[in-house]
This record gives structure tokens, sequence and C-alpha cells, in this order.
């Protein structure tokens, strides 16, 4: 029996992949790390070698790893086909920056999405001189995300650094303020 039940898990989990892949959609609902890195990384190549057609992504993250992040939002300014992004549930802190990879206009949310933005966060041990390279390295991110932010919603650098220096909610109408979003929708079929 529990053979069976595996075998069944398997054929559902194939099912639904197969369906993603017909209606071009990748689907992001975890913690950014490596492992999601890659396996977003490889979907949007292969994706792209079937056809140029537009490509989905669903993404709701509480955000993770940032340089994972960067991974996924380079990818999808690398790939040919236009990034369709839709944001549901939460779109936080690593989260914003795979968000914001897609175009402006492409940029959809969901009506009860929450955004997120704050600086980076991060930890070390070890000699003080290790440790004084890692806050130098953190204070880095930090610039270099909120130039993403900036550059990506259309708001000043300055007022982005200051609304990211402690955690900066945003319900959909709000991000849509903030130009974080394009448009809030309810169906997909008002993605044009």
């Amino acid at each position: 029996m529990p053979c069976k039940d595996n075998n069944e898990e398997k054929k559902n989990s194939m099912d639904s992949f197969e369906v993603l892949q017909k209606t071009r959609t990748v689907v992001i609902s975890e913690e950014v790390s490596q492992k999601l890195a890659a396996r977003v990384c490889n979907q949007l190549l292969y994706l792209q070698e079937l056809s140029n057609d537009p490509i989905k992504i669903l993404l709701n993250t509480q955000g993770g790893h940032v340089e994972a992040g960067d991974t996924i939002h380079d990818m999808i300014k690398f790939v040919r086909p236009e990034i369709i992004m839709i944001g549901t549930g939460w779109v936080a802190s690593a989260g914003i920056l795979i968000y914001l990879a897609a175009k402006k206009e492409n940029r959809y949310s969901l009506k009860n999405t929450r955004y997120l933005i704050h600086q980076p966060s991060g930890g070390a041990y070890g000699q003080a001189t290790d440790i004084k390279i890692e806050a130098e390295e953190i204070t880095k991110m930090k610039k270099r995300l909120n130039k993403i932010i900036s550059d990506g919603t259309g708001q000043p650098l300055d007022k982005v650094t200051k609304d990211s220096d402690r955690n900066f909610w945003l319900g959909a109408e709000e991000a849509i303020e903030y130009g974080i979003v394009n448009k809030i929708i309810t169906s997909i079929k008002e993605i044009k």
C-alpha cells in the first residue's frame, strides 16, 4: 500500500509539472535558497528553449538567501521571453529582489498580497578582522539592494534607504503607489 501511495504522489507531481510546463508557469512558494535558485533557473532556461512566449512566475516567499535571490533576479532578466510576475501571499525581503526583476508593466499582484522591504541581515563570528569584512559586505549589499529597489520602483534612493532601514510593509494598493506593483488582479484573464 505505501508503494502505491508514493507512486500516486509521483504521478500527481509529474502531472502538475506537465501542466505548469504547458502553461509556461513557474511557482516560487518557499524560502529563497540556492536549491530554489537552481530549480528556477533550470525551469526558465528550459521554457526559453521551448519558445519565446511569455513565462509566468507566481511568487510567494518570505525571502531568504540574498545571493540566491540575485541569481533568480539576473536569470529573469537574462532569458529571452517576457516574464510576467504575479505576487501572491507575501513577497518579502529577497522576494522583492526577484519580483522587481520583471518589467514594471509585467508586475501583477493578487489583492491580499503583502510586500516587505528591509535591510539585509547577517551574522559573523571569528576574528575581529573577519567580522569587520562581513559587516562591510552587508553594508555594500544594503546599498546595492536599495539601488535595485529605487530603480525598479522609481522612488528616490534616499527614500528607499530610509524606508528599508526597518521592516516596511505594504499592502497591494500601497505597493502600487510605491511603484512595486503595476496592477492588482483577481483572475489570470486580466493579464494582457
